[in-house]
């Protein structure tokens, strides 16, 4: 068995990607699928076509590196984490459109949670804030709003999962309905002390537990592919894309730390096996771990990262496509005077106000797209350095290195400005893929693929450092004017 498969759903494409023992690319596949945009605040995607692109995407690798199933020493998963979907058990079909992540549409709900005291019995179990980013009060607003739901949900005719749950169920013939324990996580109704489904939580939110996945490791075989083309595959590793991302980082002791420039953005810090509730509006979130046990990070989660760079290619038509964005920024010396806050959904960390909104401010009549598209980009790294200071705030020691992935850190340009920002190299690494990457690392070593975490971590080569080249006082300045940006962008649309 030559190959180790990570199906890597995201938010706006799925991806297959086949890693052999050295830890290299052997075969990719990628397939966006639609966004839907129901109402202002709504944000939804096609169940169907989530699982028919992480299909098609899986085939396609495995025919490009010339492989077939048996192969694969094992499958690893890594998926968009609070994305809800309810199904139908007796056919595997979904009640509704996915209700992504990204969705506000129970901002009202989680006002009115908040409002009757209810935030600090959930922040105090789960690690997270009262926001529509996370899964249950989805769950809670498909049960109340599709006919017939509620009911079916009591008689155990349906059931709920994030995307990594999904596709289980799908490749396992509906034999497994699981998820990990960092998926589990996300939810709002796991007790992350305690690793397992909270009953005040199901009642509060009055969802009931036979809609549930059982919680399984992020590194155990869980069962075998029994359909769709993966037939007898092991499924022996899943976690949250992020979580994923740090794992292949390899930060896996206290202290390490990693960026992933996504769709969002999604920095989290390790902080070992002992629970910490965050005093500066971060979130503490389990992390996934080789060792079947409960270990813990903080994250900072920003809605909009490189959404910001589409937006720039999808409604303003700035560029062609998304690689275009830095030469476009590097024609200008700096942005102009130019702020974006990309608040397109609210803004998640440190600030958690739903009620913001996206503001492009210090626009003159000089203003050229460059200087647009160069502040997008600053956008971005600014946005981490408020987490990363709410970050050393919390654990009383700044950063060493920020250690980066995902689709934008191949952007020179916005990992100099990170670094420039933080006071800190950012490291970028030869496979840049680390969420994928960090699937597979999950599986091969449940399945033995790999033999231990060292041997992995012996292997592991860096990319480029990037180091700052700014002076404190240029750092805090245009810090300054992001923060100013920032308070006129918050409670635009309460």
């Amino acid at each position: 068995m030559s190959y180790i498969l990570a199906l890597d759903q995201g938010t706006t494409s799925s991806r297959a990607i086949l890693f052999d023992q050295a830890g290299a690319i052997a075969a990719v596949a990628q397939r966006e699928f639609r966004q839907f945009y129901p109402q202002p605040g709504w944000v939804e995607h096609d169940p169907m076509e989530i699982l028919t692109t992480q299909i098609g995407c899986a085939s396609e690798a495995l025919a490009k590196a010339g492989a077939r199933p048996r192969d694969l020493a094992a499958i690893g998963i890594a998926n968009q984490r609070e994305t809800a979907i309810v199904w139908e058990r007796a056919t595997g079909k979904p009640i509704h459109p996915a209700i992504v992540w990204q969705d506000r549409r129970t901002a009202p709900l989680c006002q009115a949670l908040e409002e009757s005291g209810a935030g600090e019995a959930i922040s105090s179990r789960t690690g997270l804030v009262l926001d529509p980013y996370f899964s249950a009060t989805k769950v809670k607003w498909i049960l109340d709003r599709v006919e017939g739901a509620r009911a079916r949900a009591a008689r155990g005719e349906l059931a709920f999962g994030t995307v990594d749950s999904w596709l289980i169920w799908h490749l396992t013939g509906g034999r497994r309905h699981v998820t990990d324990v960092t998926n589990a996580s996300r939810t709002l109704l796991l007790n992350i002390v305690k690793g397992e489904w909270d009953a005040e939580l199901l009642r509060l939110l009055e969802i009931p537990e036979s809609l549930l996945p059982e919680v399984v490791w992020s590194s155990e075989k869980v069962g075998e592919a029994a359909a769709l083309g993966l037939d007898g595959a092991a499924i022996a590793g899943i976690a949250g894309d992020q979580q994923a991302a740090l794992f292949g980082q390899m930060c896996w002791q206290a202290g390490e730390a990693k960026n992933t420039y996504g769709t969002g953005c999604f920095l989290l810090q390790n902080i070992g096996t002992e629970f910490v509730r965050s005093q500066h509006r971060l979130i503490t979130t389990i992390a996934a771990s080789a060792q079947r046990r409960l270990e813990y990070a903080l994250e900072g989660s920003i809605f909009i990262g490189g959404a910001a760079v589409q937006w720039l290619r999808d409604n303003l038509k700035l560029i062609g496509a998304a690689a275009e964005v830095e030469a476009l920024a590097a024609s200008v010396p700096d942005a102009g005077g130019v702020v974006f806050v990309p608040a397109f959904v609210g803004l998640g960390a440190p600030h958690w106000d739903a009620h913001a909104a996206g503001l492009l401010i210090g626009l003159r009549r000089s203003t050229q797209p460059a200087h647009i598209a160069r502040a997008a980009l600053e956008a971005i790294a600014f946005q981490v350095a408020d987490v990363l200071e709410a970050v050393a705030a919390e654990t009383g020691a700044p950063l060493k290195e920020l250690r980066v992935d995902g689709g934008a850190a191949v952007n020179d340009l916005l990992m100099q400005f990170q670094a420039d920002l933080l006071g800190v190299p950012v490291v970028r690494p030869r496979v840049t893929e680390t969420t994928a990457l960090g699937a597979a690392y999950l599986a091969g070593l449940a399945a033995g693929f790999w033999a231990s975490p060292a041997h992995l971590r012996a292997g592991r080569q860096n990319d480029v450092r990037f180091a700052p080249k700014i002076n404190a006082g240029e750092r805090a300045a245009r810090r300054d004017e992001w923060r100013r940006a920032v308070e006129r962008a918050k409670n635009w649309s309460a």
